[in-house]
């Protein structure tokens, strides 16, 4: 029988406050990271068109998910976070995952597990929430809804990282949002899976999931957009500001995932 093609990450190493054992909380130890993923479809049915494959971003955007979640005891936890991100793509069918720790003994000692397209939990275990971009005062629907804050409208610091003060302005409005609707901030993607299984809406602060994946951009839109691919969303709400225009590159990438838009009106 043919073999899948695969695409793979090898070799990647990362810091990371990992393990069960009080010498390894409060410091970081090195990780190693080994992923291989089959693809669904051949790549010689993408046509050189590269939304038609799985990007190997996907790959490094998961690791990176995966850390910024939560404080780990368990190398599995983490793989198992990995291989759930990667496996809600549906360019991939199986996705194979090795975290290594690097620092604990002269070698390396870490696990490998192998999951398969509709036998691993899914990130979310309740229902796939409704990501809400909140340009414009509206009432808010019921039911698991993640709210994506406005950008300020207020002057950035120029110099430094210009991407992380914008993600940082955002938190800030996150929190004056959730103050002003009395609902809780989540900046985690624990924090989200615990709202949507609870049904309940929730404001997202995305600079500490979002900081390390550039492809989130950090543009409201384009971070709405990112979440709602990452959360497994099926739909995509949009309260946009008077006379604001609908972005075709949102429109596209929301098409491309999956993921229905729907305009609401202030």
């Amino acid at each position: 029988m043919d073999q899948p093609d695969r695409i793979h990450l090898r070799d990647y190493v990362l810091e990371a406050d990992i393990g069960a054992f009080q010498s390894e909380r409060g410091r970081t130890q090195r990780l190693r990271f080994q992923i291989v993923v089959d693809l669904a479809a051949p790549v010689a049915g993408a046509g050189d068109d590269v939304d038609r494959i799985l990007s190997y971003d996907v790959l490094t955007e998961a690791v990176a998910s995966g850390l910024a979640d939560q404080r780990y005891n368990l190398l599995e936890t983490l793989a198992e976070k990995i291989a759930a991100e990667i496996l809600s793509h549906r360019a991939a069918g199986r996705v194979e995952v090795t975290v290594e720790k690097l620092d604990r003994v002269p070698g390396a000692l870490g696990v490998t597990i192998s999951r398969r397209r509709g036998r691993v939990q899914s990130a979310a275990s309740g229902a796939a929430p409704v990501v809400l971009l909140y340009g414009a005062e509206i009432a808010l629907p019921g039911g698991a809804v993640i709210v994506v804050p406005d950008a300020p409208g207020l002057p950035l610091p120029p110099g430094g990282d210009g991407r992380r003060v914008a993600l940082l302005a955002l938190d800030q409005a996150a929190w004056a949002l959730g103050g002003r609707l009395g609902i809780d901030v989540a900046d985690s993607r624990t924090e989200l899976d615990w709202a949507a299984r609870e049904d309940r809406p929730v404001i997202w602060a995305p600079a500490r999931m979002a900081a390390d994946a550039p492809d989130a951009g950090a543009r409201p839109a384009a971070l709405a957009l990112w979440l709602a691919r990452r959360v497994g969303a099926v739909r995509l709400d949009l309260a946009l500001a008077p006379g604001a225009a609908l972005d075709p590159a949102l429109e596209a990438g929301a098409h491309e995932a999956g993921i229905s838009l729907r305009l609401l009106a202030p």
